[in-house]
């Protein structure tokens, strides 16, 4: 189970524009917000990602990316970006490996048959690679000005 102040597990992902995002090549330079969404275009999975992008310049500021990851495709990805004018990008986990990584599969059983969907998480890594946050069973409502506040504390700010 990932605790806060182990190192973040390293993975690779591709992104909405089928290029790869390597997390190890933050490391050093930036810290990173991981959120974990159940899937692509869901009212609020939407309303979580478009907030996260209208604060992109106040992540930037504090030397801080934010990616959201699904197991939706890069194809999935990519519409749900163009269409709800997104600017955090997006990263592909159709395997599920980062999220069993993570620890944010969640078991439920659909129309009678199990199934694993995600469940809405989100990890602050400090620029060393060290967890700081996490949050589980988020509410997407607020929840990027909560995660903005966090990350100001990284840095030793509180306004």
């Amino acid at each position: 189970m990932l605790q806060v102040g182990h190192p973040a597990p390293s993975f690779s992902l591709p992104d909405a524009s089928m290029e790869m995002m390597h997390l190890s090549s933050y490391r050093g330079k930036k810290n990173v917000v991981l959120y974990f969404y159940p899937r692509d275009g869901s009212p609020g999975c939407t309303i979580q990602s478009i907030d996260f992008s209208d604060r992109e310049q106040e992540f930037s500021r504090l030397d801080t990316v934010v990616f959201g990851i699904s197991r939706d495709d890069v194809l999935s990805h990519a519409a749900f970006r163009d269409e709800q004018g997104l600017s955090v990008q997006l990263l592909s986990d159709t395997d599920a490996v980062v999220s069993r990584k993570y620890d944010v599969l969640e078991k439920k059983v659909v129309d009678g048959k199990p199934r694993e969907s995600l469940s809405r998480s989100t990890f602050i890594i400090d620029k060393k690679g060290i967890l700081r946050h996490i949050l589980r069973d988020v509410s997407p409502k607020d929840h990027a000005d909560e995660v903005l506040k966090k990350v100001k504390s990284l840095n030793g700010r509180t306004d």
